[in-house]
């Protein structure tokens, strides 16, 4: 049938199983129901499109000629018969002015929208700017909450570091007022310990004085064999006493054999047993005096064979070394602990010796041929040095016995009847001693002379010939001459004849008032060696009864 006038309608088509495009949904319902074979109640639905606005449509619906090939379910496709206009309202086409009219309404309705829109989107605009004006405000007041957080953090930690400040200007005065007191108290024990230190040498002093400035000690070697001398006699009581037996015969045959005694006091008798530790013990007091500013000597004296080269050098063992590699470490480790008290020590070492009245360098390393000659010289100030001596500057021990080893070398050495090895020479080992106190402006000088006399003998003994008598010859008139000295001193005579040997020129500082002296009388305890034996204690008991007077130390 013909639609109705002025209603359209829309044809609709069946398309397999697709379903129709969003843009055609069908909506409302038609009143139109279709029923074909398996195909009923299929309600047709309204497509909203603004472009139609008509409820009405016309639909054509295609048949298949095989009504089995049209499956159940099938969904019908509207398609609308136009895509413009306004239904009923639509211009026709030569409505050319109603179209345009149509248009200028659509235009001013266009318009109106944009105009709204426009407005819209100043007020939008207006609303933005506010709202970043309030961001920005914002921004700014979080920046000064920031900025004020972080200046009273700021002001916090200048309050923490302040209070700490001054908890620790607190803490550096309490230290500063105890490290004052400290000071005071350093000072005061150092002024006490200088005190105990003039006090310790004075009392030192003392006692050496009261032993005396000059003192002798006998040392008996042992037997060579290991057997015990029988005319000799060391009582167990007794620490000082030395006799000498000797069994004489009748002359006259009618009496029986006779036993004469000798007896000896010294300051000390040291037997066969005695140590070289033993030894050394008795004497570093005498050695300690040395740093304290006292000329200090110790010599050796004896037959050939007695023991005084091993009893002043020992060997090259601990146990078994001598007085002067001892004597020289003592000075070193004192000097060490003086350190601590301000004193600085300066040590200068020579060796020489005398031989057949003559000076030999025993430190010279040159060609045997350039040997210098020396001389002894006496300064204005009563110092005594030897010309071209070599004097070495040395500041430890090892130093000190490197230079003993080589002296040992060079030392002038022969064969006698007493002795394979025996010493010709008198050999001087001096150490001078410099000490300088800066803080309690004190100087001290000394000299710690150390000698190792030639072997004493007689001529007949030695059966010394030639040469070898001159050197006995030589050696013997010092000895006598040295002997002559120290009575000179005990008796105190106006002239001390220093002059009349090397040996005696040469020790003439440490033989005088301002020194102090101990001598070694070394004896063999063989039998053949009575005589010597007896002269040598005979020699020292003259020299342990001289009086020297006091000593008095080379300070300034």
């Amino acid at each position: 049938k013909d639609p109705e006038p002025g209603k359209a309608f829309a044809a609709a088509t069946v398309i397999g199983s697709r379903r129709p495009p969003a843009a055609v949904c069908i909506t409302p319902p038609c009143l139109m129901s279709v029923e074909f074979g398996e195909i009923t109640n299929i309600s047709l639905m309204c497509n909203p499109n603004p472009l139609i606005h008509c409820p009405f449509f016309i639909c054509r619906i295609l048949f298949h000629s095989d009504k089995s090939k049209i499956s159940k379910h099938k969904f019908f496709h509207y398609i609308p018969l136009s895509a413009g206009g306004t239904g009923a309202n639509k211009r026709k086409a030569w409505d050319l002015k109603g179209k345009v009219s149509d248009m200028e309404v659509k235009m001013r309705d266009y318009q109106t929208k944009v105009k709204s829109v426009n407005k819209e989107n100043e007020v939008l605009r207006g609303t933005m700017v506010q709202s970043q004006t309030r961001v920005a405000e914002i921004e700014k007041e979080l920046e000064r909450q920031r900025g004020q957080i972080r200046y009273q953090d700021l002001i916090n930690e200048l309050c923490h570091t302040v209070s700490t400040l001054a908890r620790l200007q607190s803490t550096l005065r309490e230290m500063e007022e105890e490290v004052c007191s400290l000071k005071e108290t350093v000072t005061q024990q150092k002024d006490e310990l200088h005190a105990g230190e003039m006090e310790r040498r004075r009392l030192h002093n003392t006692i050496q004085e009261l032993k005396g400035n000059i003192r002798v000690f006998c040392r008996v070697r042992p037997v060579v064999d290991g057997g015990v001398s029988k005319h000799i006699q060391l009582p167990a009581s007794d620490t000082k006493m030395i006799t000498l037996a000797k069994t004489e015969e009748s002359h006259t045959g009618k009496t029986t054999d006779t036993q004469k005694n000798y007896n000896f006091s010294f300051d000390r008798v040291f037997g066969p047993a005695a140590s070289q530790q033993e030894i050394f013990e008795e004497i570093s007091l005498l050695v300690q005096s040395a740093l304290d500013g006292y000329n200090v000597c110790c010599f050796a004296y004896g037959q050939t064979g007695s023991g005084k080269t091993y009893t002043m050098e020992g060997d090259e063992f601990t146990e078994t070394r001598g007085v002067i590699p001892r004597a020289v470490q003592q000075v070193f480790k004192a000097a060490e602990k003086l350190a601590a008290q301000g004193w600085e020590f300066n040590f200068t070492a020579s060796f020489v010796e005398i031989y057949n009245e003559s000076l030999r360098d025993l430190l010279y390393t040159g060609k045997a041929s350039k040997r210098p000659e020396h001389e002894i010289r006496k300064s204005v100030t009563n110092e005594v040095t030897i010309t071209n001596l070599t004097y070495e500057k040395v500041v430890n021990e090892d130093q000190v016995l490197g230079l003993i080893a080589l002296a040992n070398q060079n030392r002038s050495t022969a064969q006698t009847a007493q002795n394979d090895r025996s010493s010709r020479s008198h050999s001087v080992f001096q150490l001078d001693i410099e000490g300088v106190n800066g803080g309690r402006d004190i100087k001290c000088k000394s000299t710690l002379c150390l000698v190792d006399l030639a072997g004493s003998e007689r001529m007949l003994k030695s059966q010394s010939q030639g040469e070898r008598f001159k050197e006995m010859t030589a050696i013997n008139g010092s000895l006598s001459n040295l002997g002559i000295v120290i009575s000179a001193l005990a008796n105190k005579e106006n002239y001390i004849p220093y002059r009349n040997s090397k040996l005696t020129y040469l020790l003439q500082g440490c033989l005088g008032g301002n020194s102090k002296t101990l001598m070694f009388v070394n004896i063999a305890p063989e039998p053949d060696s009575f005589g010597e034996t007896l002269n040598s204690l005979r020699f020292a008991s003259k020299v342990n009864d001289c009086v020297i007077g006091t000593a008095s130390a080379n300070r300034k």
